[in-house]
């Protein structure tokens, strides 16, 4: 798409202006002190990246571009008769760092659209090789594994191409893959769970609308779902596993398939993307100890302090930055209100919402006790039939693939080097508490 491509690289290139001038002014200015548990305990809260497409606020949530969630509700284009936005108007504004219009955003849809078409047919066949009963996540990554074989970048680096030239060929190898990624996905649903009866595409609808379309669920509500969640999970800052693993493995030139499939093998991890599994099998779990479908506050709180007496966590709650509730959660809540307020899961979410955060409370040693994004997804994919929610980490792939890629793309386009920290042992260290190394002088 020429008018996106050339609007990203002129804001490419005044960014890139701007920022040799920081470091040429600024370049030996300190910027935070990092503590010696900070690099045991998984380098938390150290700033050492930059990542343009979104920030999180530990008191506000995520940022896209300075848009709050509630903001892009409102301000980014929609589909015709919804009311929630378009996730191709979320890239858009991650590219380019402003709004879209509702022209633009057709013409990135008619144009991941035509990008979809070309799934070399060997994808498929990769996929199909591994057992059935392989998890969703295992199968998606193997068929984005497999699509590398049409990587624009790797071609031309073979050749020698300038490396002026890297941004163009990361972006069109980003777009392409953005494109195909709900025509994998949907894959791996259909072949695990429908007998492996595929849906073609519907090349009139919008990305996430397709995207519902080929899961099966063709329903304007679903539609709207998938827009609605497409959009939320898309990106959550650079220090998150899957975020900075894209941007990690992108260092090193590596090309967009290659560094999104880790991503993702990152986002497969339970204390990441697969967290959204375990909160809706933990409360089928629930109520199948308690004994009741619909269990009261009272039956709730009792398992909440089993589970934590069982030196468990409770699915969903909890977050390594935000200190509120997560406005991911506020916005399916509010999805939930209008279109399923009497969905018994979706009560039961509510109910625990009301529950879980007073105990956590009472613990004294947890600094958010509120509920994060997979507290609710769940409960809305089964309301409308996506019961299998080995799957819905996939779900939160597709979307993710909208930050990481935009984020990788400004990445090669700022020309960022190869990232590569410095690491000590533990024998330094206690060497540097003697007096006797100089590690960090």
């Amino acid at each position: 798409m020429e008018k996106l491509k050339s609007l990203f690289k002129s804001k490419a290139d005044q960014l890139s202006t701007e920022i040799k001038e920081i470091i040429k002014e600024h370049g030996t200015k300190k910027i935070g002190e990092v503590q010696l548990a900070q690099i045991y305990q998984g380098m938390r809260g150290i700033t050492g990246m930059i990542y343009e497409t979104s920030l999180l606020d530990a008191q506000e949530g995520i940022r896209f571009r300075g848009f709050t969630i509630p903001e892009l509700q409102q301000k980014l284009p929609k589909a015709k008769g919804g009311s929630e936005p378009l996730p191709e108007g979320l890239f858009w504004l991650m590219m380019t760092g402003q709004l879209p219009t509702e022209s633009e955003v057709e013409e990135l849809r008619v144009d991941w659209s035509a990008r979809a078409k070309n799934i070399p047919a060997h994808v498929f066949k990769a996929i199909d090789a591994l057992p059935v009963e392989s998890h969703p996540m295992t199968q998606f990554v193997v068929g984005i594994m497999a699509m590398q074989t049409d990587s624009i970048f790797v071609k031309k680096y073979a050749e020698g191409v300038n490396k002026k030239e890297y941004w163009g060929l990361n972006y069109e190898d980003s777009m392409n893959l953005i494109a195909r990624i709900p025509q994998v996905a949907a894959y791996v649903y259909r072949r695990k769970y429908k007998n492996g009866i595929s849906v073609q595409p519907d090349t009139s609808l919008d990305w996430a609308g397709n995207f519902a379309h080929l899961l099966g669920f063709d329903s304007d509500t679903f539609k709207e779902l998938m827009r609605l969640y497409l959009t939320i999970h898309a990106d959550h800052e650079g220090g998150n596993i899957s975020a900075h693993t894209t941007h990690l493995v992108g260092s090193a030139l590596s090309d967009p398939y290659l560094s999104y499939a880790a991503g993702m093998n990152g986002l497969a991890g339970p204390l990441h993307g697969l967290a959204n599994q375990e909160v809706i099998k933990w409360i089928f779990e629930m109520r199948k100890s308690i004994g009741n479908e619909n269990p009261t506050s009272e039956q709730i709180a009792a398992y909440v302090q089993k589970t934590l007496t069982d030196g468990k966590v409770v699915p969903g709650y909890g977050h390594g930055v935000l200190r509120i509730t997560d406005p991911r959660f506020t916005a399916q809540q509010e999805f939930a209100k209008k279109h399923m307020p009497d969905d018994p899961i979706v009560n039961i979410v509510w109910r625990i919402y009301e529950t879980v955060p007073p105990i956590l409370k009472s613990l004294g040693k947890i600094k958010n006790p509120w509920p994060n994004v997979d507290a609710h997804s769940g409960a809305l994919l089964i309301h409308y039939g996506m019961k299998e929610y080995e799957y819905y980490t996939v779900n939160f792939a597709v979307s993710r693939a909208l930050g990481v890629l935009a984020s990788l793309c400004w990445s090669r386009a700022l020309g960022f080097p190869i990232e590569r920290p410095k690491s000590v042992t533990t024998d330094n260290v206690k060497a540097w508490l003697k007096g006797e190394d100089s590690i960090w002088e």
